[in-house]
């Protein structure tokens, strides 16, 4: 198991974990289908010079200080003759995360390889730098978990750009190295890098910088809680178990992020078997004590959506490619009696709800906001997958002023 992917699963459940070959892979098939847009990827090598990076002992990087943002563009593109990307053109990505034009392989990138090696060759939908479909879209901004890879929901990032919108994304990282932290540094530092790439965004000639959402799993949702609390650029909130709910005592901690201010929507998609034991012992691995963040969300509209089959990693999309994550290497883990094939219909529904919600909050689109309110099964979700709760915003008052435009 790579290190950042072992970071990603322990970071919430503290599982003890071990690496395993894939052996028996069968290729990953999302109930969700592409949308009417091509979808192109552009990859930009850019630093943030406002902020260091790295320390003088750090060998990662050698000539250029600054913090460096290896970006992902999704985007809607015209039809290409030209092969799409493959797992393996995402991962050749890990060799210059941070040591632009400078190929380096790494532990982490090896491992990685080996774990998805049965999926490297799968063919994606984005074509590397096809050219722009005309006309201007919604921008989403996603924040991948505790130090990982800016393509770790690449499934997901590739449908909503062939939906029409223009979605992106830098690796999850700490302060001063590529390895993320679990203090308020490691979750403000990456809190900068969505505001950093929100302003990359209006340089874009295909983005409309009315319409901006933040999506994140794991870390990189509540690296979003933290920017939108202060950006107020951001419009709307996708979390994937978002470890703001894990983590409220960094919430309370930052003396600045006020949930209960707050007033964009939010859509909380929530893994389906969180015990009161499971949080406890993260509280006190953490101390991570702190008001329920959900709960304090009053003044925003909240979508929650009970994942009832999913555990963690399964909101990634990447790990649906090792079939010995459910087999072999995490029992413990798993929920019942569901198992992969679950996992593919659950994360499918993820999708779909997501885009549901950025269709009704960044497009204004009725339809999307009746499937929202509407029972799953009305929309066709099988029985025993989802739960969906829709709570409108509280009036606001003097005290709840949120996002400081909204």
């Amino acid at each position: 198991m790579p290190l950042r992917q072992l970071a990603l699963l322990c970071c919430i459940l503290l599982a003890p974990l071990r690496f395993a070959l894939a052996e028996n892979y069968a290729a990953v098939d999302f109930l969700e289908k592409p949308g009417p847009h091509a979808v192109g990827v552009k990859v930009v090598e850019q630093y943030d010079r406002t902020r260091q990076f790295g320390s003088a002992v750090d060998q990662t990087i050698r000539t250029e200080p600054a913090r460096p943002l290896q970006t992902l563009i999704w985007y809607p593109a015209q039809k290409s003759a030209r092969p799409a990307m493959t797992m393996g053109n995402y991962l050749a990505l890990m060799d210059t995360e941070v040591s632009f034009g400078e190929p380096r392989r790494t532990r982490d990138s090896d491992l990685l390889k080996s774990w998805l090696q049965a999926s490297l060759g799968q063919s994606m939908s984005a074509v590397r730098d096809a050219s722009l479909e005309a006309g201007r879209f919604p921008v989403v901004i996603y924040a991948p978990s505790f130090s990982s890879t800016s393509w770790e929901n690449a499934d997901l990032c590739e449908y909503l750009a062939s939906y029409g919108y223009v979605v992106i994304a830098s690796p999850g990282m700490g302060e001063k190295s590529r390895e993320s932290t679990h203090d308020l540094s490691g979750v403000n530092a990456q809190a900068s890098d969505v505001s950093f790439l929100i302003g990359y965004a209006a340089s874009l000639p295909d983005t409309d910088m009315t319409k901006i959402a933040a999506m994140g799993f794991s870390w990189g949702g509540l690296a979003d809680l933290f920017a939108a609390s202060r950006d107020p650029r951001i419009k709307a909130l996708v979390s994937l178990d978002g470890s703001e709910r894990y983590f409220p005592g960094l919430v309370e901690a930052s003396k600045t992020v006020h949930p209960d201010k707050m007033t964009i929507p939010l859509i909380y998609f929530e893994e389906g078997d969180q015990s009161l034991e499971d949080q406890d012992r993260l509280n006190s691995h953490f101390h991570a004590d702190g008001p329920n963040i959900l709960n304090q969300w009053l003044h925003g509209d909240l979508v929650t959506v009970r994942m009832l089959g999913l555990f963690h990693p399964e909101f990634c999309s990447i790990a649906y490619r090792n079939e010995e994550l459910w087999e072999k290497e995490l029992p413990d883990l798993q929920i019942a009696d569901y198992g992969r094939a679950d996992g593919l219909i659950g994360y499918s529904w993820i999708m779909r709800y997501t885009r549901a919600f950025l269709d009704f909050q960044l497009k204004q689109d009725a339809q999307a906001g009746a499937f929202l309110k509407a029972p799953p099964t009305a929309n066709g979700v099988p029985n025993h997958t989802m739960s969906v709760k829709v709570r409108p915003s509280a009036p606001v008052t003097n005290t709840a002023v949120g996002n400081p435009t909204n």
